[in-house]
């Protein structure tokens, strides 16, 4: 059988953990490299909607986006994420920041979607790496057509954005937040930034520098890269029983 540990290599093979910037916590974070999987529940975050979900279905690792233990944890107490995890003998690896620097991984598939040409780098994490994409639109759009055609691609229920008054040729995305990236965007002559969790700040400074800022959400950006993680997998284990976790959602609701 697979074991958690087989997993996480075939992971670290498609985006090295490597890549992580270093605030980050991706990795095996929860559970045993050693211990033999009865199935993945593929998710963008570790909810107890997603953990219910995978003990129902018999299945002991659930592989995420988005760390379970992000910040310093000075105890696991019995109504925290990490203890149900122990207790319901769930494994979790999670791939962040190294999958969105990852070459095929978020970044690139926000570009894909989009439907950009000509895709290189935003900001140079390294010497050969990149947070972030930019690339060129097939045809001119209008702020707000390209607002409506984010929301389209995306499929997404709205999109905010802010008009930076040009018309939008070249465009940066970055899954997530992304908004530090508007002087990069702005450098790199691209006349419109696709995000997420963009402050009124940024935005006000969108317009004023002249680009157009469209804000799809944290996890309008990013729950693409779900799809990608289980199809990896799949790839990697044919015989093994992966699926995308059905409450795999946005909890915020437009009204």
């Amino acid at each position: 059988m697979v074991t958690v540990k087989e997993v996480y290599q075939a992971i670290d093979h498609a985006a090295s953990f490597s890549l992580a910037m270093e605030w980050d916590n991706p990795g095996h974070l929860v559970g045993d490299e050693n211990a033999q999987i009865t199935g993945v529940l593929v998710a963008l975050d570790v909810t107890d909607s997603v953990i219910q979900e995978a003990a129902t279905r018999g299945m002991n690792l659930i592989v995420t986006h988005h760390p379970v233990i992000f910040t310093p944890m000075k105890k696991v107490t019995a109504d925290s994420l990490v203890y149900r995890l122990i207790r319901e003998n769930i494994s979790v690896i999670s791939a962040h920041t190294n999958l969105d620097i990852a070459k095929g991984g978020v970044n690139d598939l926000l570009a894909q979607r989009l439907e950009l040409g000509r895709i290189t780098g935003l900001e140079p994490v390294s010497e050969t790496d990149s947070m972030g994409r930019c690339g060129e639109l097939s045809r001119g759009m209008t702020p707000p057509e390209f607002g409506y055609y984010v929301k389209r691609r995306l499929n997404l229920p709205a999109v905010r954005y802010c008009d930076g008054g040009k018309a939008i040729e070249k465009v940066a995305v970055c899954g997530g937040s992304g908004g530090s990236l508007l002087s990069y965007a702005y450098k790199m002559g691209c006349q419109a930034l696709v995000t997420g969790d963009v402050k009124h700040d940024v935005m006000l400074e969108g317009e004023r520098l002249g680009v157009t800022i469209v804000d799809a959400g944290h996890f309008g950006t990013e729950t693409i890269v779900v799809d990608y993680l289980a199809e990896l997998l799949c790839g990697n284990f044919p015989d093994l029983e992966i699926k995308v976790a059905q409450s795999n959602r946005d909890v915020s609701v437009t009204i």
